[in-house]
């Protein structure tokens, strides 16, 4: 029996699927923004930011759940 976890991970991982796929194929993304490429310190500096807490909320995650067991 597939658990309520499982299914709601599958579904998170189809919207967000979905929202990667609109996003690219929206209007604004096809036609670029100067601005955005004349600044990319910044924006690879916020990506990292973003992957770096992503990182440590999942590790977070993993051991409370290995932990928790």
């Amino acid at each position: 029996m597939v658990s309520t976890s499982v299914i709601l991970i599958a579904v998170l991982l189809l919207i967000a699927i979905a929202a990667t796929i609109a996003v690219g194929m929206s209007k604004e993304n096809r036609e670029g923004n100067p601005d955005y490429e004349k600044r990319t310190k910044g924006n690879w500096t916020r990506l990292t930011l973003h992957y770096v807490i992503t990182g440590i909320v999942g590790v977070v995650a993993i051991i409370v759940f290995v932990t928790s067991r």
